[in-house]
């Protein structure tokens, strides 16, 4: 994923329960809507902390990370049945086209999109688009550039809702719900 990931040896801080004051259970299963057939992907799951919220409400789930290291945590905590394992860039996911109803990223968006400033584009949102089906939901929650930067990546590193939004559009999803928040911003774009 782009630029940064996150440390491996920090991977007990992505189990904290703390993380839900910048995005609940409840707001993330409300953005998504779920549905009991549904495959949908977490992009950038780590150790799984949002995988596990949405498993129970979703037919499959596949876990995308690009560190392996990430998915043997999550094997040592335990895993759903329906969570499978995919080790990727957000740029080259192994799906067939339209394979995914959803997809949702916790606090990583700025680990695979290209960053603020950047004149390349590595195409994984367009990579996003290709794998969504028609009318399939991307949720995206993540640090603001907007923010102070007291927690997160560095502020040079995370993207603006606006810029999100743009980014987003230029690779053919139509944004439904945009939600600016003190240090982290909320959205929800359709294919």
């Amino acid at each position: 994923m782009g630029f940064h990931t996150f440390p491996l040896e920090r991977a007990d801080e992505l189990e904290d329960s703390s993380r839900y004051r910048y995005c609940s259970r409840e707001e993330l299963l409300e953005l998504l809507a779920p549905t009991a057939e549904d495959v949908v992907a977490d992009l950038g799951s780590g150790t799984g902390f949002y995988t596990d919220d949405v498993a129970p409400f979703a037919g499959t789930v596949y876990a995308v990370d690009v560190q392996s290291a990430m998915h043997d945590r999550y094997r040592e905590k335990g895993t759903p049945e329906n969570v499978e394992f995919v080790t990727s860039e957000v740029s080259t996911l192994p799906f067939a086209e339209d394979e995914l109803d959803g997809a949702f990223s916790t606090m990583t968006h700025h680990e695979y999109a290209t960053p603020p400033g950047s004149d390349s584009s590595d195409g994984a949102l367009e990579e996003l688009a290709r794998v969504l089906r028609l009318g399939g939901r991307l949720v995206t929650v993540d640090w603001s550039g907007d923010g102070d930067g007291e927690d997160g990546p560095a502020l040079e590193e995370r993207f603006s809702l606006e810029e999100a939004v743009d980014g987003l559009e230029a690779a053919g999803f139509e944004v439904e719900t945009a939600r600016d928040r003190p240090e982290t911003f909320a959205l929800v774009a359709v294919r």
